[in-house]
């Protein structure tokens, strides 16, 4: 049997690219999270400090919003490797993948690679954006390179989840349909955006097995200085796993080309 890795290699080096020759869509991956700091994360900045404390425990809520808005932002990202995926059936190129020795399976893991380093792109511009907005960062490396493989494990989780769902899918709008039905009820049911602790009961439930919630809190005890728990990276390791398992599985027996 031919080895898997040179196409799986090539396939996801096809997908970096094709991110930095479309500046389009690299703009909107980088200006909607920076949207959301900029206009939601300044609507409590007139807030009085202990008031902030009290209800975020940080004095700025841009600091609070960070980390959740990186990890919402990875629900998108797994819309647009799904997007990528149905352009590649429509336009011939799947089907031209697809009659060499190159397995669904494989194209299913250069998507969602592809799709999750893409989302990777939004952590330097969002981290340069705090800053101007006056959020101090104290990180070891070791704590960058958590929050960073944290934010990439969500990421292919929910690339996977995307790409599983639209396996089948030849038509534009699906990816669109199936982000609205998901993404709203995932965020807000997070810690992403404001503190678990207001929530009714089965509210905290649902963010209680959340994955944006172990994204977010990682983060945030990062950029707070508070109490870390790592066991949030492994939650999300798991999450991650999972999902590729589920995927790929999926995509080997159902992905269908035009």
């Amino acid at each position: 049997m031919r080895p898997q890795w040179s196409p799986l290699w090539g396939l996801y080096w096809r997908e970096i690219v094709r991110t930095f020759r479309n500046p389009f869509v690299l703009l909107i991956t980088v200006v909607q999270p920076f949207m959301w700091l900029a206009f939601f994360g300044s609507s409590f900045s007139e807030a009085p400090a202990s008031t902030l404390e009290g209800i975020f425990g940080a004095s700025n809520y841009i600091q609070f919003l960070l980390p959740g808005v990186l990890s919402t932002s990875m629900l998108t990202v797994g819309m647009f490797g799904s997007m990528s995926t149905i352009q590649d059936k429509r336009f011939g190129f799947m089907k031209r993948i697809l009659i060499t020795p190159t397995s669904k399976g494989t194209v299913f893991l250069t998507k969602a690679l592809g799709s999750a380093s893409r989302g990777l792109v939004q952590f330097p511009v969002m981290v340069a954006a705090a800053l101007v907005f006056g959020v101090p960062f104290h990180l070891s490396p070791l704590q960058w390179a958590a929050w960073v493989g944290a934010l990439m494990l969500l990421a292919i989780g929910f690339c996977s989840l995307f790409l599983a769902i639209t396996a089948r899918a030849t038509d534009w709008q699906t990816p669109g349909v199936v982000s609205n039905f998901i993404t709203m009820p995932l965020m807000f049911s997070s810690a992403a955006l404001f503190g678990a602790k207001y929530f009714p009961p089965w509210m905290v439930a649902i963010s209680d097995v959340n994955p944006i919630t172990f994204s977010a809190l990682l983060g945030r005890s990062f950029v707070l200085g508070t109490t870390t728990h790592w066991v949030y990276l492994g939650y999300l390791a798991i999450f991650a796993g999972l999902m590729l398992a589920i995927g790929f599985v999926v995509s080997s027996r159902w992905l269908r080309v035009e």
